[in-house]
């Protein structure tokens, strides 16, 4: 399947979608506290979402039962919103999808609750900072392995390793769609593959393990951890790539 290059219409609405989720974000950032439960989040969340006439793309997508995925601790990435209440010291991370007019936006923070760890608040930046370093870095005409290639180096100069078997994506009219964006290199040639052109709109989101790389997914069918049973991380943005460098889409 082919690479969407959007109109510069389209990257508007797109934008538009994008920016409720910064919005939603912010929200919840404001709201975490201990004591907040993940359910109590993820409704003031999809009240926000729709009070600005947009959907919640996340509810009924491939069954998730909810808003906004709200990995907490050692869940990386999908995690259920559920009655448990946020304690100091937590690691909380939340993921939020918007339909608006048609089009979707994505995007994830992770964060503390309280006061964490040194180790828990170096977790999270690498997540942050990977996620930063790999937008600056997008050009025109770079291709796709090579990002990947970048984002694997970064993350293991850290001394830490992605996640493997999740990746990033492209985005439009639906909330997933072609490239699919590994934070790592498959294969052995970063000079291989698609090249990122002016027009393309992806989802670019670093999820960081702290040993291994392999994803375990809960009983529950949702909640993806890592092998080493350690806690993660995860941020993620989606982008469009205009005048050959990747502008953020979604903040607000």
């Amino acid at each position: 399947m082919a690479i969407a290059l959007r109109k510069p219409e389209e990257i508007t609405k797109l934008r538009a979608a994008n920016r409720i989720v910064a919005g939603a974000l912010e929200l919840l950032r404001q709201e975490t506290r201990v004591g907040a439960s993940l359910k109590e989040l993820d409704a003031i969340a999809e009240s926000y979402i729709r009070s600005q006439g947009a959907k919640p793309s996340f509810k009924g997508l491939y069954g998730f039962p909810n808003a906004v995925c709200t990995s907490l601790n050692e869940v990386i990435i999908h995690g259920i919103p559920s009655d448990y209440r946020l304690q100091e010291g937590d690691i909380i991370g939340y993921d939020i999808g918007t339909e608006y007019q048609g089009y979707y936006g994505d995007a994830a923070i992770s964060m503390p609750v309280g006061a964490i760890s040194a180790e828990d608040e170096a977790l999270i930046a690498c997540a942050r900072e990977t996620l930063y370093y790999a937008i600056d870095i997008i050009r025109d005409g770079m291709r796709f392995k090579e990002l990947s290639h970048e984002i694997e180096r970064f993350i293991r100069a850290r001394g830490y390793v992605p996640l493997r078997g999740f990746c990033g994506h492209g985005i439009g009219r639906k909330p997933h769609e072609e490239p699919e964006i590994p934070n790592y290199l498959e294969g052995s040639n970063p000079k291989a593959g698609p090249k990122i052109k002016n027009g393309m709109v992806f989802c670019l989101e670093p999820m960081i393990c702290q040993k291994e790389s392999k994803a375990v997914i809960r009983e529950n069918g949702w909640d993806v951890v890592s092998s080493d049973g350690l806690r993660g991380s995860h941020y993620e943005h989606t982008v469009a790539v205009i005048n050959g460098r990747a502008e953020i889409l979604s903040i607000a």
